[in-house]
């Protein structure tokens, strides 16, 4: 009886410390939606689109900064509880935008919230037992996916009563879109005022009695007195110091393999190109040829697949191990981003008067007529294509012309690109997406740890931002082939780096791995 009221305490922390990845999943995809309709009515080029898209992980990188330090001052909980509220003014903020530049800041201060990825695995790692921390922090990604997957089937109904509901129009339905997730900020502020303090965090304070009372509901009775005492060893052997002696021990000659680790997976997680596709979804589905309303049902079709892929990763986490699904899944990352890139590459693109008829049957106010110059034209590229229709249509107009324009005048194998992108899609979300929070709530020692997580979290940002930042106007001046045969080629880097570097940590407390691990 004791030991599964345990793991139900375990279980209820752990989701509500994760919730903060629900609304971040709601977040990513919302803006997906949200992107066509945000760049036609404020007239957004490729570089201001990515702005909007990326300027959340600006935010998150000016966070990671102070995040180790706060956590350390204030705690764990503290600190959820303060990145909850900033979602909150986030979102009321972009949803509410009355320009570019306002919606630009709502979604920086947003992202200054993403920290809460870092700070939950943090908070996770510390309060969760050995056996079960990989499925506990994997929590945190399923809760992105199913966050994402709401977002998704609501942009695809609000996208659909665009023309039945008179309160919806092109103009505000990004409004309706971005607002959605207030409803869930509050929820996680409610629920976050239930949980306790990390235990750790609490011993390294000088608070023993309460984090006993804490390992005491987290604990089977028999394992809180050796668990307890291994933490204050820890703690006692740790020497406090400030943050930046921390990070001079951080960067110090006997971390440097974990650190490598860290700092590789966190490159590879990022560059891959997963923050770039889930922001723009729509956009990719758009590159294939297909309708609005049919872009919008594929992105329900892929946070499913997501959704399934992170239940793999949970189940199989404590199984197969970490350094099992990291290798598979970036194999498969490689075979799906090939098989993308090759749809791309096959495809070409003729305007002619059957296009015109398509794209007049499909809407009859559908101006045709400033076409009729690139009639009888052959393109071999989306980006010939894109740069001619960029000469006829301003940046208001392009963005709710293009997805038809596409699908009316496009020769493709959709099979290779579908399956990319849902390959894809899974395979990061059964291994590099959960298992990088896993890995790096166990890589780093107590003593370094605070400045140790916002700091790889802050590399995996970095890489993050470069991509998502770019991707529109790689789509525009690249074409989508060659954006994925990019991504295809870091996915090979990594999964080379990976094999040769990755340790193996399931099941193995934070105390056993430093011991393990750090290299005197």
């Amino acid at each position: 009886m004791q030991v599964s009221t345990t793991r139900r305490n375990v279980t209820r922390y752990a989701l509500i410390a994760a919730f903060g990845g629900f609304v971040f999943g709601l977040d990513a995809a919302n803006i997906s939606g949200a992107m066509r309709y945000v760049s036609a009515l404020f007239g957004l080029s490729s570089t201001q689109a990515g702005l909007v898209a990326s300027v959340p992980l600006v935010g998150v990188i000016f966070a990671l900064f102070f995040t180790g330090m706060l956590c350390d001052r204030f705690g764990r909980k503290r600190i959820l509880l303060a990145i909850a509220y900033t979602y909150l003014v986030s979102a009321a903020l972009s949803a509410f935008a009355p320009s570019y530049e306002v919606l630009v800041l709502g979604r920086f201060i947003g992202g200054v919230a993403f920290a809460s990825l870092t700070v939950s695995a943090m908070y996770i790692g510390e309060i969760a037992p050995a056996d079960q921390r990989g499925r506990f922090v994997s929590v945190s990604q399923l809760l992105i996916t199913l966050g994402s997957l709401l977002a998704f089937i609501v942009n695809y109904f609000l996208v659909g009563w665009i023309d039945d509901v008179a309160m919806f129009t092109d103009q505000n339905i990004w409004r309706f879109m971005l607002g959605f997730e207030i409803i869930f900020n509050v929820i996680w502020i409610a629920a976050l005022y239930t949980i306790p303090k990390s235990p750790r965090w609490l011993i390294s304070k000088g608070q023993d009695i309460e984090a006993r009372e804490i390992f005491a509901k987290t604990l089977p009775e028999d394992q809180v007195a050796a668990v307890l005492a291994d933490v204050e060893q820890s703690v006692e052997n740790e020497t406090r110091t400030d943050v930046v002696v921390q990070l001079g021990k951080l960067f110090s000659r006997p971390m440097w393999y974990v650190l490598a680790v860290a700092c590789i997976y966190a490159v590879v997680q990022g560059a891959t190109g997963m923050n770039a596709v889930l922001f723009f979804a729509p956009t990719v589905f758009e590159q294939v040829g297909m309708t609005t309303e049919d872009t919008f049902f594929q992105t329900m079709i892929l946070g499913l697949v997501a959704v399934l892929g992170t239940l793999v990763a949970i189940s199989l986490v404590e199984k197969w191990g970490r350094r099992t699904l990291t290798l598979l899944g970036l194999g498969l990352v490689v075979v799906a981003h090939t098989s993308t890139w090759y749809g791309f590459n096959s495809a070409t693109y003729e305007l002619n008067e059957a296009s015109i008829t398509q794209i007049t049957a499909a809407d009859p106010e559908f101006e045709t007529s400033r076409l009729d110059g690139l009639v009888g034209n052959v393109y071999e590229s989306d980006v010939e294509l894109k740069t001619d229709l960029a000469s006829i249509y301003s940046l208001e107009e392009l963005p709710l012309v293009s997805g038809a324009i596409i699908d009316s005048t496009i020769t493709i194998e959709p099979f290779f690109v579908l399956f990319g992108l849902f390959a894809f899609y899974a395979a990061f979300n059964m291994s590099i997406g959960p298992i990088m929070w896993v890995i790096f709530s166990e890589l780093f020692p107590t003593s370094v740890r605070s400045v140790a997580l916002p700091f790889v979290a802050l590399v995996q940002t970095i890489s993050s931002y470069a991509i998502t930042q770019a991707f529109p106007w790689q789509l525009e001046n690249m074409g989508s082939a060659t954006t994925f045969l990019i991504f295809a080629v870091i996915g090979v880097i990594g999964l080379v780096a990976m094999y040769f570097l990755l340790p193996e940590t399931k099941g193995k407390t934070i105390e056993q791995l430093e011991q393990e691990l750090i290299r005197t």
